[in-house]
C-alpha cells in the first residue's frame, strides 16, 4: 500500500495530480514487493529539520528516504519505509535541469523508493546499477532519462 501525504499546498498548486504521479512512480519501483510505503510531500523547512535530525546536515535536500524498522506488526504487511520530498528544492532542480516538475518528481520518488528497498549509490558500481534501474523504471512510465540533461543533447 502506498500512502501519499501532502503537507505543502505548493505541491498541489504546481501539480494537481501530484498524488497520482507519486503513486505511479512508487508502484513502478516497488514492482511485486509487498508492504507499506508512506510518501510525504512537504516544504524545504520540514525536510531541513529531518535532514538535521537524522543525517546531521542542517540544510534542505530534494528527497530523504527512511527504510522501515526491523520491528513489524505481527500479521500485518511490512512497513517498507518513508520518503519525504521538499517542494522548493525539487521545483528549483527541475527548472535548472530543464525538466518538468512531474518528471522530476517521478524520478525522485523512484530514487527514494529504491533506497527504501536497499539500493544505494555509495560506490561507482552501485551508482551505475541504481541509475540503470531508475532509467528502466522511468522509461516504463514514459519519462526520459533523467541523467541526460537538455544541454547534453
Amino acid at each position: 500500500m502506498i500512502e501519499v501525504e501532502i503537507e505543502a499546498d505548493d505541491w498541489t498548486d504546481a501539480l494537481p495530480d501530484a498524488e497520482a504521479i507519486v503513486e505511479r512512480a512508487a508502484q513502478a519501483a516497488l514492482g511485486a514487493t509487498e508492504g507499506g510505503l508512506v510518501v510525504l510531500l512537504t516544504d524545504n523547512g520540514a525536510v531541513q529539520l529531518l535532514n538535521a535530525q537524522f543525517r546531521d546536515k542542517d540544510r534542505p535536500t530534494n528527497v530523504l528516504s527512511f527504510p522501515g524498522g526491523e520491528v513489524q506488526m505481527p500479521g500485518a504487511p511490512p512497513h517498507l519505509g518513508d520518503i519525504v520530498l521538499a517542494f522548493g528544492i525539487c521545483r528549483d532542480e527541475a527548472k535548472a535541469q530543464g525538466k518538468s516538475l512531474a518528471n522530476h518528481l517521478s524520478h525522485l520518488v523512484i530514487h527514494g523508493t529504491l533506497h527504501v528497498l536497499g539500493r544505494d549509490h555509495e560506490d561507482e558500481a552501485e551508482a551505475e546499477a541504481m541509475e540503470a534501474e531508475e532509467r528502466t523504471l522511468l522509461a516504463s512510465l514514459g519519462v526520459a532519462d533523467p541523467y541526460i540533461l537538455p544541454d547534453d543533447l
